[in-house]
């Protein structure tokens, strides 16, 4: 039997100036916090030229699993102290669950 995994895609436009910091905050912070919180990122890219940073986190479990997962983590000891004293980088963020499409590989 398959296992079902929910995959969110994020996308953000960040602040002008803010890329960098940005990026450094995200792969000192997400990496430990995600994880620790039940979630496994699946993959993380920057767009310099657009100012744009753009993830995926997915859980175990189907959509209403992982928005009750989410709803702990986002109140968590954890992702407050990722938080605390962060100015805010992101300008615009679009978060849409997302289907796997890609073909299976046959030999």
């Amino acid at each position: 039997m398959d296992r079902v995994k929910t995959i969110q895609l994020r996308r953000y436009t960040l602040v002008d100036g803010e890329f960098d910091a940005f990026v450094a905050w995200w792969e000192s912070t997400m990496p430990t916090v995600r994880p620790a919180a039940g979630f496994a990122i699946e993959f993380a890219y920057g767009v310099r030229e657009t100012n744009e940073f753009v993830w995926a986190v997915s859980a175990e479990g189907d959509r209403d699993a992982f928005l009750a997962l989410e709803a702990t983590y986002l109140v968590s000891p954890g992702r407050a102290a990722a938080f605390e004293g962060v100015p805010q980088r992101v300008a615009v963020s679009q978060t849409h669950f997302v289907d796997d499409v890609t073909p299976v590989q046959t030999a």
